[in-house]
């Protein structure tokens, strides 16, 4: 069976990363975006890698711009808005394609073990609902991720646990995270 620790993938300056490296941590692999309406989720994420990184817990930052365009920059443009306004001090890779024929083969893995369900209720998730709909008529059934700040959290061995939408409450994942440190 695959695991997230299968994959190689590209640094922020585009040099390979195994997955591996990561082996026996906590992960929760984010594909994130500089001016969307989520991205104060840095905020929280940055807390929570703070207060749990020395108990095994990593975030893996990927950058995407497939959705609505918002993430338009370099990847030192990118992190440095992520560093400067955010103070994020998790790893940051290289921007990805998440959808689609080019889409990093480690968010397909992501994506099939832990499927989209539903973006909850409220007056969010029905908003992004219809802009998740028009922006992913474009990749058909390789409509992976339906917007910026899916979550994923992976366990020691590698495993895919959960998926959390960007409507998902922060607290809600830090409990996660939490409970899988323990």
């Amino acid at each position: 069976m695959k695991t997230v620790y299968d994959f190689t993938v590209k640094d922020r300056n585009g040099s390979e990363v195994s997955l591996s490296d990561y082996s026996g941590k906590v992960l929760l692999i984010v594909n994130t975006a500089t001016g969307c309406g989520f991205t104060p989720h840095y905020e929280p994420l940055e807390e929570m890698y703070r207060d749990l990184k020395d108990k095994g817990f990593e975030i893996l930052d990927f950058p995407c711009n497939q959705f609505a365009n918002q993430a338009p920059g370099s990847a030192d443009e990118i992190h440095q808005f992520c560093t400067l306004k955010f103070g994020a001090d998790f790893p940051q890779f290289a921007k990805i394609d998440v959808n689609g024929e080019n889409a990093d083969p480690l968010f397909v893995h992501l994506a099939t073990e832990k499927p989209f369900v539903s973006f909850g209720k409220g007056l969010k998730s029905a908003a992004l609902s219809t802009f998740t709909k028009a922006n992913n008529k474009a990749f058909g059934d390789k409509a992976y991720i339906k917007w910026n700040f899916t979550k994923f959290l992976v366990d020691r061995e590698g495993k895919v646990i959960a998926r959390f939408e960007p409507t998902t409450d922060m607290k809600e994942v830090r409990k996660a995270v939490e409970d899988l440190l323990k």
